[in-house]
């Protein structure tokens, strides 16, 4: 054998253990790379989700998955936010003394303030819940303004109904509030469920 063919067969060896060996790091990277991004089953643990609130608009529900729930994101509009002062009277809980959810959300919006300065005190408008009704689970509906109803959530199951913060109404199968996750603004677009922690618990109502 030659040396020139010896010398083309090594460089041949060299080249196919390099390749080898580069495929190996890529192979071992891509699952560390994955690792850092939270897993399907760390979500479904609890693990805190972001939710983009950006382009919601006025009036507009958006719905993301925690804990494997629904949850509810409702921006609303000042005439939703007028209309809570005038159904307390028909409300089986309406200053949330129930304790189900956090001390942030027992106030009339039962919501936190967005710290959006384009907002000012209208930061209260993100309605945050959890979509499940309080009696046996099912996930009520949006219900639209009617006659003397102001608009808000009807179970369909059992016809629990809840105003547009998530309140319950008196003499309903529901024996409280639709349930507020923990959560807090990380900015004025972009919020955080199931973790408020730094974040206080004034509720500025």
């Amino acid at each position: 054998m030659s040396d020139q063919k010896m010398d083309s067969e090594r460089r041949n060896l060299i080249l196919a253990t390099t390749a080898a060996g580069s495929v190996a790091v890529v192979a071992a990277a891509v699952p560390f790379v994955g690792s850092l991004a939270p897993s399907e089953r760390a979500k479904a643990a609890g693990a805190p989700v972001e939710a983009d609130i950006g382009n919601l608009k006025a009036g507009e529900k958006m719905v993301v998955k925690w804990r494997g729930k629904p949850v509810w994101i409702l921006r609303r509009t000042k005439e939703m936010l007028a209309s809570l002062e005038t159904t307390k009277d028909s409300l089986a809980d309406p200053d949330s003394k129930e304790p189900q959810q956090p001390e942030y959300a027992r106030n009339t919006q039962r919501a936190r303030p967005n710290p959006n300065p384009d907002t000012g005190k209208d930061g209260d408008d993100y309605l945050v819940v959890i979509g499940i009704c309080t009696h046996l689970g099912c996930s009520p509906s949006d219900k639209s303004a009617e006659g003397n109803w102001h608009g808000g959530f009807l179970c369909p199951c059992h016809g629990s109904q809840f105003d547009l913060a998530g309140r319950v109404f008196k003499s309903q199968p529901a024996p409280t509030n639709l349930e507020v996750p923990p959560y807090k603004f990380l900015s004025p677009t972009r919020i955080l469920i199931g973790d408020d922690s730094g974040a206080g618990t004034s509720s500025e109502a």
